[in-house]
């Protein structure tokens, strides 16, 4: 194994910046260590992609949201009479408009968007949808046309096209498996495996007892299923050859001579607002920490599972909702006390929605379009797109209104800054939300 290095110049002289040496597991986990140590030991150090470089963090909603219930069109009778058990009524909806309201487990959403920080985008899809979890998850991912089958993904096109050279850390996923999203020819993007393993709380331990319990954890990846779900993370395609760096997994048993530093950065690092308990809080905890510990990151990806609400449907669809909000809320707080929240723009997406009538065991099966959110210091607030008529359907399906790639040209030219046509193979018209 490499020596330790023992000054950032000598770091920076040799990183991962300088070619072969760029995927080595030592190289990578030293920079980690200097970027979090730098919120606490050199505020203003300049990372690859600089300290104000806008940030993308992109959370799938795994199993197909269930869009008219989350956005509730609460005047329109077509919606009551085709859920006649699972329609939201008008006086529990968190009015937006005077036709539309938010699911009243969503009020920390409605905060952000009454002081302007969150847009939603209605009736997003694609052309011919695919009701299949995994395709039409990869068709999200590759940004394809439902015929066509692509290999690599829209965030690893936009990695090849707009971040040669940088940190293979460009990109981040929340995971056991790296998303299809990141997949290109030239890999860039890690994926840390569980980071509830990290334990944040640290108050009444030792650093010995963090470090063991800390490499003990890393090494433990038993399988867990989803409380309530039929469908947890849908990653997409993966090709089992080790495209990306799994950071965790990787590095656990050779990085235990630097345990005391990992321990060390852990317990500095504390989050600056309570998160709920539960894994996507965790995951976007995580996040939280590394933005405000000065990673070079573009790109974030968690995911939220549990969404195939294909039976009783009313009280899983709400603790999904609750979950959702409070975990959204405090990683927005927790940016705002950063003094990032203005870098960061978050978008949600789900593979499809849900159709539109309910089903026979108080749920609702696959559908199509469905609205989706994005949040952040600087998006134009409100209902973007039109809505889909509840009462032209195609095979009890809403009809798409926006193409999920206009969302993503939109991000891509408006946020990041990029060209959308190496991205997304052609061009899509743009929004407003930003």
């Amino acid at each position: 194994m490499k020596q330790t290095l023992h000054t950032r110049r000598h770091f920076l002289r040799t990183s991962l910046l300088g070619g072969a040496v760029s995927w080595t597991v030592p190289a990578f986990l030293e920079r980690t260590f200097f970027a979090l140590d730098a919120m606490a030991a050199d505020s203003l150090i300049q990372t690859a992609t600089g300290k104000d470089a806008p940030i993308l963090v992109v959370l799938q909603m795994a199993g197909g949201n269930d869009g008219l219930n989350t956005l509730v069109p609460f005047t329109d009778d077509a919606y009551f009479r085709a859920r006649p058990s699972l329609a939201i009524s008008a006086n529990k909806t968190l009015k937006l408009t005077d036709h539309f309201g938010l699911h009243h487990k969503l009020a920390g959403l409605k905060s952000l968007h009454d002081e302007g920080h969150l847009a939603i985008v209605q009736g997003v899809g694609y052309p011919n949808p695919n009701r299949s979890h995994f395709r039409s998850t990869e068709i999200w991912h590759t940004a394809s046309d439902s015929a066509v089958t692509e290999k690599y993904g829209w965030m690893g096109r936009y990695f090849d096209s707009c971040c040669s050279g940088e940190d293979p850390s460009v990109g981040v996923g929340i995971g056991n498996q790296t998303p299809q999203a990141f997949a290109a020819p030239d890999p860039r993007g890690i994926t840390f495996a569980r980071p509830e393993q990290f334990r944040f709380d640290l108050k009444n331990a030792t650093d010995r007892d963090v470090s063991d319990e800390f490499f003990r954890s890393m090494n433990d990846f038993e399988s867990e299923q989803m409380d309530g779900a039929s469908i947890g993370m849908l990653p997409g395609h993966a090709d089992g050859k080790g495209d990306t760096l799994d950071f965790l997994q990787r590095t656990s048993l050779d990085a235990v001579v630097s345990s005391d530093k990992v321990a060390e950065i852990i317990k500095r690092t504390q989050p600056g607002v309570s998160y709920p308990p539960n894994r996507l809080a965790d995951s976007l905890n995580l996040v939280a920490r590394l933005i405000g510990g000065g990673m070079p990151t573009r790109v974030y990806y968690v995911a939220q599972g549990g969404y195939d609400t294909h039976s009783s449907q009313a009280g899983s669809h709400e603790k999904l909702m609750q979950e959702l909000d409070t975990s959204l809320a405090a990683f927005c707080a927790d940016l705002k006390a950063q003094g990032n929240f203005n870098r960061v723009l978050l978008m949600t997406f789900s593979e499809f929605g849900r159709r539109v009538a309910e089903n026979a065991s108080g749920g609702t099966d696959h559908g199509a379009a469905a609205p989706l959110f994005v949040i952040g210091g600087k998006v134009k607030p409100g209902l973007h797109g039109e809505a889909p008529s509840l009462s032209q359907l195609h095979n009890g399906d809403l009809i798409h209104r926006v193409d999920f790639r206009s969302v993503y040209a939109t991000i891509l030219s408006k946020w990041l800054n990029a060209p959308v046509e190496p991205v997304l193979k052609r061009g899509f018209p743009l929004m407003s939300f930003v």
